[in-house]
C-alpha cells in the first residue's frame, strides 16, 4: 500500500450521508463529520479528484443531506444508489471506481462500523489503497465509531484526519490551491 496520497491517483467517496440516518447518529460525531465532509469536498474539487456519492436504499433512508448536496453544487460528481452495505458489493460501483483510473480511495461517510468499514475492507481486498478520514466518519454510538476505526486499521486501511489527507494531496504551500483550501482549515 502506498501510504502517501497523490492527487493524480485519488478519488473521494462519500458514503451514505443520508437525511434519515442523521437523527440516529451521535450528535458530536456528526457535527464534526459534517464540517469535514465540506472540507473534503472543497479540497477534492479544487485539486481535481473525482467524487463519488453513494446512497443506501434512498427510498427508506432518504436522500443525501442538504448541506452535502450544497457543498457538491456545481461540482462534477457521480451518484450511485445501492442496497448493499459495502459500496464495493454493488454491481456497478467497482466499475465506476475502475473507470476513474485511480488506485487510491479517500472515504468519508456513515456509518463507520457498517458501510464505511465494509466498503473499505472490500476495496483493500480489491487492491486499492484506502484512506479513511477519521474525523469525517460517524456512527450512532461512540463505541461503534471507535471499534469501526480500530477494525479499519486492522483491515489495512490508512486512518487519517481530513487535514492530514488534504495536506498530503496538496504537497506544497504557496499555491492558489493551498490558499483556498488552507483557509477552510483555520
Amino acid at each position: 500500500m502506498n501510504r502517501v496520497l497523490n492527487r493524480e491517483d485519488a478519488v473521494l467517496i462519500l458514503v451514505d450521508i443520508q437525511a434519515r440516518l442523521v437523527p440516529a447518529i451521535d450528535k458530536e460525531l456528526y457535527a464534526r463529520s459534517l464540517k469535514n465532509f465540506k472540507i473534503a469536498i472543497e479540497a477534492a474539487g479544487t485539486l481535481g479528484l473525482p467524487i463519488l456519492l453513494t446512497e443506501q436504499y434512498p427510498k427508506g433512508l432518504g436522500r443525501t443531506v442538504p448541506e452535502v448536496l450544497q457543498a457538491l453544487e456545481g461540482r462534477d460528481y457521480r451518484l450511485i444508489e445501492k442496497m448493499t452495505f459495502s459500496c464495493a458489493r454493488d454491481e456497478g460501483f467497482l466499475a465506476v471506481v475502475a473507470k476513474t483510473g485511480r488506485r487510491q480511495v479517500v472515504i468519508a461517510g456513515m456509518e463507520t462500523h457498517v458501510c464505511v468499514y465494509q466498503t473499505s475492507v472490500d476495496l483493500v481486498n480489491a487492491g486499492y489503497d484506502v484512506f479513511v478520514l477519521d474525523d469525517a466518519v460517524s456512527s450512532r454510538f461512540p463505541h461503534n465509531y471507535q471499534s469501526g476505526i480500530a477494525a479499519l486499521r486492522d483491515a489495512g486501511a490508512a486512518v487519517v484526519s481530513t487535514e492530514t489527507a488534504v495536506f498530503q494531496l496538496m504537497k506544497v504551500a504557496g499555491t492558489p490551491e493551498f490558499k483556498k483550501i488552507s483557509s477552510l482549515l483555520r
